[in-house]
């Protein structure tokens, strides 16, 4: 459906912004990885860009939808609510050395916007600055900012939104007109780029996303051009080769990229910036407000870990090996070789759950609590997967419909793939015993979507806030018992509730019980469900596993 052209930079604004921006980066994704050859050539600027970009759009639509939700006569959100979202999505989903630029950028603008003076809507002038605080913040973010990057090329936009006269429209394609000509300039300023004849990638993921405010305002997308330059001998050669065939600077750097959130003060990110610093390159630190996101290229990926550890509470921990795959989310090396056969993708909770699924073999993509993974991810994790076959499990029953869009999209790349619609970790696991790669792929998931569906699930969890529920009104600090979904028992104590969840579950039978244990989990309560078990209920058996940090304090399985 086509964008109705906005006037002013408001909510509104910035729903149609991200939507379009996300479709102008997912046109021009594979021509941005391909591109991408600094700081890094591991062709992947364009997919992290798009995937930072989907988190700020889906925390915008969330503000909509609460909006919605909660029955609210106003028109709508303000704009502070709406940029406060978007920036928050980005940080908190942004991947990639210029993913985490463009959240900082994000976070600027919000900053002008939502300031006590801040107006329900931005005009040209507030644009103006909004781009400019934008510029500024993510070069200050940069540890050693080097030009003929998006760093360039963002701050040309902003020089030229700042210069321009008129409405939001004009502004921005001064913008953008100033970005696209900052854009063919990098590779006169980075020899990298002009040895392999192109621009600079990030750049140009930024050119599309301020082509895509040209359009929110004007209704009219700009065409983008720059993608390759000319080399000097006339010639067009692989983004990944220098001029004399040798690989492009930069592959014989760091061997990791370390990425994660991070809950610290400023005076420890303070020091967590000199550390990292010192370990290795292309450091960005971007957030604030108690919330950071940390992004390093290192060769000790460990110690960059513990530098965060040190700082604070590091967590969604992104570990990637340069020319291999994801190594913490997929426990092993990873290379373009011959496709697999078949292989499964899952959602987890928890890294405790995470490593247990590896373990079976399975491509896992990390769900951290109030932070669920965008289509864009599951699609990596069945691109990483590398077969031909893929069975998904988004164990999740609000991933349902985000699980089904990645597995439309990678059927178009011809990847055969399967949705088994499991709602619980518990779910998946019973699917993951029955997986057999060596039968027919249908048999292969008419199985594990038996042996998920035959399995009621449930959690033990702590209410947050006052509600109502099919089991009556609970109170914030009520701990919470739910059988497939459902509240089912309102309790004061853990183990008790988790008790009676056990024991409504079992009165229908079960031969299999599965326990997952939360990080916040009372340290008696296994032994205590397992007696209960071994006593009350003859030829049932238990297991227990270690989630980690999945959210709910226990998870339960009944098979």
């Amino acid at each position: 459906m086509a964008q109705v052209p906005q006037t002013f930079f408001d909510a509104l604004a910035v729903r149609a912004w991200c939507g379009l921006a996300l479709d102008a980066l997912g046109r021009a994704r594979e021509e941005i990885d391909a591109i991408n050859v600094y700081p890094v050539a591991d062709g992947d600027t364009g997919t992290n860009l798009y995937l930072t970009v989907e988190s700020a759009a889906a925390a915008v639509e969330a503000v909509f939808a609460g909006h919605e939700a909660g029955g609210n006569r106003e028109p709508g959100p303000t704009l502070a609510d709406a940029v406060r979202a978007m920036a928050h999505g980005a940080l908190i989903g942004a991947r990639g050395n210029s993913g985490t630029i463009l959240a900082q950028m994000l976070r600027g603008m919000a900053q002008v916007l939502t300031g006590d003076e801040a107006p329900g809507h931005a005009d040209g002038r507030g644009l103006g600055l909004a781009l400019r605080r934008a510029a500024d913040s993510a070069r200050q973010a940069v540890a050693h900012p080097v030009e003929g990057t998006v760093l360039t090329v963002a701050s040309a936009a902003a020089h030229a939104a700042e210069a321009a006269e008129g409405d939001c429209g004009a502004v921005a394609r001064a913008a953008h007109e100033g970005a696209r000509a900052a854009l063919a300039e990098t590779p006169d300023q980075l020899p990298v780029l002009r040895r392999a004849g192109v621009v600079d990638a990030g750049g140009r993921g930024l050119v599309s996303v301020l082509a895509a405010l040209v359009a929110t305002f004007t209704g009219e997308t700009p065409h983008d051009r720059h993608a390759r330059v000319e080399a000097r001998d006339g010639t067009s050669r692989d983004p990944a080769e220098c001029a004399d065939g040798t690989p492009a600077p930069g592959q014989g750097g760091p061997a990791f990229e370390v990425i994660y959130l991070l809950e610290a003060g400023d005076a420890a990110v303070a020091r967590l910036r000199e550390r990292l610093d010192g370990l290795g390159d292309s450091l960005v630190v971007v957030g604030g407000d108690g919330l950071w996101n940390v992004h390093v290229h290192v060769d000790d990926a460990g110690a960059a870990v513990e530098a965060g550890v040190e700082a604070g509470r590091p967590y969604r921990i992104r570990i990637t090996h340069f020319g291999a795959g994801d190594v913490h989310t997929t426990g092993a090396e990873w290379t373009r070789g011959e496709r697999a056969q078949r292989a499964v993708v899952a959602v987890v909770p928890g890294e405790g759950l995470a490593g247990l699924y590896t373990e079976a073999g399975a491509t896992t993509v990390l769900a951290r609590p109030g932070e669920p993974p965008a289509s864009g991810e599951l699609v990596e994790a069945v691109r990483r997967a590398h077969a031909r076959e893929v069975v998904l499990l988004p164990n999740d029953a609000d991933l349902r419909h985000t699980a089904a869009a990645a597995a439309e999209q990678v059927r178009a790349e011809g990847v055969r793939v399967a949705l088994i619609p499991t709602r619980s970790a518990v779910q998946g696991i019973a699917a993951l015993a029955v997986h057999e790669p060596g039968r027919r792929f249908d048999e292969d998931v008419v199985a594990m979507t038996s042996a998920a569906g035959a399995t009621r699930y449930a959690e033990v969890t702590v209410a947050e806030r006052q509600s109502w529920t099919m089991a009556g009104i609970c109170q914030a600090g009520d701990v919470l018992g739910l059988v497939d979904g459902d509240v089912a028992v309102i309790g004061q104590d853990v183990t008790a509730t988790a008790e009676a969840v056990l024991d409504r579950m079992l009165a229908a039978g079960g031969e299999l019980v599965t326990l997952v244990l939360g990080d916040g989990a009372p340290a008696s309560v296994a032994a205590r469900l397992e007696t209960r078990v071994r006593e009350g209920y003859l030829a049932v058996d238990t297991v227990v596993y270690d989630g980690g940090g999945q959210g709910a304090l226990l998870l339960i399985g009944v098979e």
